[in-house]
């Protein structure tokens, strides 16, 4: 079993107020699930696309960050990438989700699924 990382200050990520609520109320309608995973894989014409999802098992080798009450689980190829990202809550017209902000992205695709560090 992993022990948690646990910082009032942790800069691998930080979660606003609205996305931790959102992701709260998603757990909540789900009825289960350990947290929510972060991480990235190959994708796209720039490199990397965000994975956003809920975990019910946490992996063996998980980095796991406790923000705003939330379990957020990190594989360790993906730590590098996101860390110091911020996870926000955006809603534009009728669309709303998961954004993350990331300071290590260098470049976007033109449809903005992939990013490039």
């Amino acid at each position: 079993m992993n022990e948690y990382y646990i910082e009032p200050y942790d800069s691998m990520l930080q979660v606003t107020h609205n996305a931790a609520n959102w992701m709260h109320e998603q757990l909540s309608k789900r009825g289960k699930g350990r947290g929510i995973r972060l991480g990235v894989a190959p994708a796209g014409c720039t490199g990397y696309k965000y994975i956003v999802e809920f975990v019910d098992q946490e992996n063996e080798e998980d980095y796991i960050v406790q923000k705003k009450g939330l379990l957020f689980f990190i594989d360790p190829k993906s730590r590098p990438v996101l860390q110091g990202s911020v996870v926000e809550f955006k809603t534009e017209g009728m669309n709303s989700g998961i954004e993350i902000i990331n300071p290590n992205t260098q470049d976007k695709c033109g449809c903005g699924e992939s990013f490039n560090i």
